[in-house]
C-alpha cells in the first residue's frame, strides 16, 4: 500500500498505484463537472436577473407582482446550482470532507425529489391535460395584460403552429379579442396564430389575423392555424418521449454517479488520514 501522505508540507509519494491513479481523476472530474455546472448555474442567475431588470420588475409599482415572475425560477435555479457546484468542486479541491458531505447530501435529496416529480407526473397523466388546458385559457385571457404570459404563448403558437387551447375560437374568451370587443381587435387572433405574420415584411403585421374568428374553417385555414395547441403540446410529446426519457436518464445516471465519486473521494481521504496518523505516530 502506498502512503499518500495529505499534509501540503511534505508529500512521501512512492510510485502510484492504479487505485490512487483513479482516485486523482474521480478528483478532477469531480472539480472539472462542478466547475461547468457553476458557470451554468451563474448564466442562469443573470439570465433571471436580466429579464427581471430588463422589464423593470424592481420599479416601485411592479415590486408586489415580482412572486409571480416566470424569471424568478430562473434566478432560484441559478442560484441553487452556482452554490451546490462551487460546494462541490472546493470540497474536491480542498479534500474537505464537511463541505463534501454537505454536497453528497444536497445532490442525495435533488435525486430523492426528481424521481418524487417523475412518479407523481407520471401517475397524474391525466390530470396533467386538464391543467394545462387552464393554464393555456387563463395566459389567453391575460394576453395584453401581462408581458410573461404574451411571449410564452407567443412562442408556444409559433413554434407548434397552433391557435388557442382546442381551436382558434377559444380566442373570443380574450376581451380584446370578443365579438363583441368595441376595438379593432375584435373577432380577430394574436398574430402568432397567422401562418405569415411577416406577410414578406420583416416586422410583424400585428392585423393579420383580424376578424379571424368570423371567417369558416376553409377560409381560416389559408390565413391561420387551425389546431389548437393543447393536441399539438400531446403530439409534440408523444414525437419526443423516447428523447425525452434518455435525457432525464442520463441525468439522474450522473448524478448518482457524482454521489460514487464523491463517496469514493471522502473514503480516500479518511485513509490518507488514517495513514498520515500512522506515519506521525512512527516518527515519536
Amino acid at each position: 500500500m502506498n502512503i499518500i501522505d495529505n499534509n501540503n508540507h511534505h508529500h512521501h509519494l512512492h510510485p502510484l498505484s492504479a487505485s490512487s491513479w483513479s482516485d486523482y481523476i474521480f478528483k478532477y472530474l469531480l472539480v472539472t463537472s462542478n466547475l461547468l455546472f457553476s458557470v451554468l448555474g451563474l448564466v442562469t442567475l443573470v439570465v433571471g436577473l436580466w429579464g427581471l431588470i430588463n422589464k423593470e420588475s424592481f420599479a416601485q409599482e411592479k415590486i408586489s407582482g415580482i412572486g409571480t415572475d416566470p424569471m424568478l425560477l430562473f434566478c432560484f435555479l441559478g442560484l441553487v446550482l452556482a452554490l451546490l457546484s462551487l460546494m462541490g468542486c472546493v470540497g474536491a479541491l480542498r479534500e474537505n470532507m464537511c463541505l463534501l458531505q454537505s454536497f453528497s447530501a444536497a445532490v442525495l435529496l435533488l435525486v430523492a425529489a426528481q424521481v418524487l416529480v417523475a412518479v407523481v407526473l407520471y401517475s397524474l397523466q391525466g390530470q396533467i391535460a386538464e391543467y394545462l388546458r387552464s393554464g393555456m385559457l387563463a395566459a389567453m385571457v391575460r394576453y395584453q395584460d401581462d408581458l410573461d404570459l404574451r411571449f410564452i404563448t407567443d412562442e408556444i403558437q409559433t413554434g407548434l403552429q397552433c391557435c388557442g387551447a382546442d381551436t382558434y375560437r377559444d380566442w373570443e374568451i380574450n376581451v380584446y379579442f370578443n365579438c363583441s370587443a368595441p376595438g379593432v381587435q375584435a373577432c380577430g387572433v394574436p398574430p402568432s396564430c397567422c401562418i405569415d405574420p411577416l406577410e414578406n415584411g420583416t416586422v410583424w403585421n400585428s392585423q393579420c389575423g383580424v376578424g379571424a374568428q368570423q371567417l369558416d374553417e376553409f377560409s381560416a385555414q389559408s390565413v391561420i392555424f387551425l389546431g389548437g395547441c393543447l393536441g399539438s403540446i400531446s403530439r409534440w410529446i408523444e414525437q419526443h418521449s423516447g428523447v425525452i426519457v434518455t435525457v432525464v436518464i442520463i441525468l439522474l445516471g450522473l448524478q448518482i454517479l457524482t454521489l460514487f465519486i464523491t463517496a469514493r473521494l471522502l473514503q480516500k481521504i479518511r485513509w490518507s488520514r488514517a495513514q498520515h496518523d500512522v506515519y506521525l505516530q512512527s516518527l515519536q
